[in-house]
């Protein structure tokens, strides 16, 4: 490149930054992991609530809470609790006055969609992990705009170990025409 083009790129990008713009076609800066509230609250599509079951309200609103453990019997019977169960109750994690809301151990109220924050308070280096995109789904740019998943779309959130899987068969080798 010539100096004279250098010398061009230089006035250009110096008055780009003087109309406080960034150069067209330069990535947009990101916040770094745990700054901004873009990270602070990442995009998530809504929660994968089962069928007809949301908004909890709906039935919660006029009963008062029960907080004994117990087996339920009645509603939600399908529910086995496999996440800690010996110390782990409905009522640790969903919000027993309104339950449309979950909360954290300080008794902060967290929406669904900020069910991660939830999730982290026990599993922080997987928070770490999901928020760098390491784990879990994330789509969207490299350097821009993200999406992810909760941890509820991959893992229930009463029983989250995964179901083991029966391995498929090797694949067959590829045929060398001749032989």
């Amino acid at each position: 490149m010539t100096r004279l083009a250098l010398v061009g790129l230089l006035l250009v990008a110096l008055g780009a930054l003087a109309l406080d713009e960034a150069p067209r076609g330069a990535p947009t800066a990101t916040p770094p992991v745990g700054a901004g509230a873009a990270q602070e609250h990442p995009e998530v599509p809504p929660p994968p609530f089962s069928e007809g079951i949301f908004p909890c309200s709906g039935c919660h609103a006029d009963l008062k809470p029960n907080r004994t453990r117990r087996v339920l019997t009645e509603m939600h019977d399908d529910i086995q609790l496999r996440h800690d169960e010996q110390h782990r109750w409905c009522l640790d994690c969903h919000d027993a006055t309104d339950r449309d809301w979950l909360h954290l151990a300080s008794g902060e109220r967290v929406p669904f969609e900020e069910s991660y924050r939830l999730c982290g308070q026990c599993h922080g280096e997987k928070l770490r992990d999901w928020r760098a995109g390491v784990h879990g789904r994330r789509t969207g740019e490299w350097n821009g705009h993200k999406r992810y998943l909760l941890c509820a779309h991959c893992h229930n959130p009463h029983a989250p170990r995964f179901q083991a899987l029966e391995p498929k068969p090797a694949p067959l080798p590829p045929t060398r025409p001749g032989s």
